[in-house]
């Protein structure tokens, strides 16, 4: 085939415009419907809506300007699409839609071959999707968690089985469309077909409509779903439980159910990522001394310790291994973060207050070295303003 810029007779520079422009004039010379039985012109056809579907599209079209069509395995015209860019049409339906898209969705186009939205006139419509947020402890999201809910669904109704008739005669084929559950309409030299507005493409008529129902061939019904939330989940994270949702009219597929988890807070842990993140308070003295401190974890263990050696400051960050989350993904686990928090004592009696003011005086500046280096960047300072 040739380049693609040449078959839609435009310059390598051309805008967006431009190749849309370009193709909706060479597209409509060579549509199918201007050129019954001419396999040429559907050639033609194909090849127009393969190159527009690689240049409309920014990234593609990058791809396409460095390594040529090469970069898109497979996509002759009967390969389908290939991940990477790709656009071959192995049939004249993929080269239509591309062909409606490029008018922008416009009614006189939309229903064209049977065709509305990407679907098939005629296909019962799918049930309705639902959503629900599930509020899991901070410990459930570390371990994983099973879960029950109760909902409020519509299920096929148990005494039609769907068919919306409680009667062998009570669904007739549709009078205006002959059961297709599609019209045919002809405008110019294209031939359209759309929805029958009197079944609603469903091809039928329900004249006996089932009473538990009322000839919808479904019901509302309580019923209970179990699902599992891995480890390492977080909140704003979605399960996807397909089939759980509403069941469509007539017994048409249903939908989802989407289940959003809301990850409750910690009295004492937060979490960084996979991370664990804690505040450890500890005493002047602790910090000063050095001392060993015990940690509840989520582990299996129940507990970990830690060293806190002598002279720590406070806001030193200590690092446990393996005490966080899980990765989602596999292939181990977060840590633990351990922030110390050095607390002045408070409300002293006169014998700790007599003990401070002899640490007091036997105190020198290496005994800080912080402090120490700080007052010779302030003199610093002074000096030179």
């Amino acid at each position: 085939m040739a380049d693609y810029y040449e078959v839609l007779g435009i310059s390598r520079d051309a805008t967006q415009e431009e190749v849309k422009k370009a193709y909706r004039k060479r597209a409509l010379q060579f549509h199918p419907d201007r050129n019954p039985g001419d396999p040429d012109a559907e050639k033609k056809f194909k090849e127009i809506s393969e190159a527009y579907e690689v240049l409309c599209d920014d990234k593609k079209r990058q791809t396409y300007d460095r390594y040529g069509k090469d970069a898109f395995s497979g996509a002759g015209p009967s390969a389908g699409y290939q991940q990477g860019g790709g656009a071959g049409y192995a049939s004249m339906e993929e080269a239509l839609r591309t062909f409606m898209g490029a008018f922008g969705g416009e009614p006189y186009f939309e229903d064209m071959f049977g065709m509305r939205g990407g679907e098939e006139v005629g296909r019962r419509q799918q049930g309705a999707s639902k959503r629900i947020t599930v509020s899991i402890s901070f410990a459930e999201a570390i371990s994983g968690v099973d879960k029950e809910l109760s909902l409020n669904n519509f299920v096929v109704c148990e005494s039609c089985g769907g068919r919306r008739t409680s009667s062998a005669q009570g669904a007739r084929r549709c009078g205006r469309c002959g059961g297709a559950g599609q019209v045919f309409e002809q405008r110019g030299f294209f031939s359209m077909s759309m929805t029958c507005p009197q079944c609603h493409g469903e091809g039928q008529q329900i004249v006996d409509p089932c009473p538990a129902c009322q000839g919808e061939g479904r019901v509302k019904a309580k019923r209970k779903v179990h699902f599992h939330v891995p480890p390492g989940i977080d909140t704003g994270m979605r399960l996807k439980l397909s089939g759980y949702g509403d069941i469509g009219v007539g017994g048409a597929l249903p939908g989802d159910l989407f289940v959003y988890i809301k990850v409750e807070s910690h009295e004492i842990f937060e979490r960084q990522g996979n991370d664990i993140t804690l505040d450890l308070p500890v005493t002047m003295s602790e910090a000063t001394l050095g001392c060993k401190k015990e940690i509840p974890s989520f582990t299996h263990q129940g507990h970990c310790k830690i060293s806190v050696p002598e002279g720590t400051q406070s806001g030193k960050v200590f690092r446990v291994k393996g005490e966080g989350f899980p990765s989602l993904q596999g292939g181990g686990r977060g840590d633990l973060l351990v922030r110390i928090v050095v607390e002045t004592p408070t409300e002293l009696s006169s014998r700790q207050r007599q003990l401070l003011e002899e640490l007091a005086k036997t105190e020198t500046a290496e005994n800080f070295p912080q402090r120490k280096a700080f007052s010779e960047r302030l003199k610093e300072f002074q000096t030179t303003h």
